[in-house]
């Protein structure tokens, strides 16, 4: 997987926003904004098509119809590790429409497994045929 030190992300393309978090924090959670929300504009990037295409695909529901990517990370406590957890995972996301996934190479079977398998079908029909109700001559 390529490095995201590969493909800087510009600054003026993210946009950071902090919210009131759910989960760990006791009564802090109600007081302090530590959840932190990542707006990243994808057309600021100037991806080539095939990797924008993979992004949006792995992107799903967190890509807006605007085109903008939409991260919120509220695992941690703190506003600092927040925002490097929602960082990290963008890029990640990245990172990982960059990776071209392989070619399937199609493949046929020989024809002496087509003709097996037409003679264990035979035999597997003959086995069937024998399950049948006896006739009283």
């Amino acid at each position: 997987m390529p490095s995201p030190d590969r493909f800087p992300i510009p600054e003026d393309a993210i946009e950071e926003k902090f919210l009131a978090a759910t989960g760990p924090g006791g009564q802090n959670v109600n007081k302090v904004a530590t959840a932190c929300q990542l707006r990243l504009d994808v057309f600021a990037l100037r991806l080539p098509p095939p990797v924008y295409t993979r992004l949006r695909v792995l992107a799903g529901s967190k890509m807006t119809s605007a085109g903008e990517i939409l991260i919120t990370a509220r695992r941690f406590r703190t506003r600092e590790a927040n925002r490097e957890d929602a960082r990290a995972r963008l890029s990640e996301l990245l990172a990982a429409a960059f990776v071209r996934p392989e070619r399937r190479i199609a493949t046929k079977p020989s024809r002496a497994a087509k003709l097996k398998r037409v003679d264990a079908k035979a035999a597997r029909g003959a086995v069937k045929k024998g399950r049948g109700r006896v006739a009283l001559d």
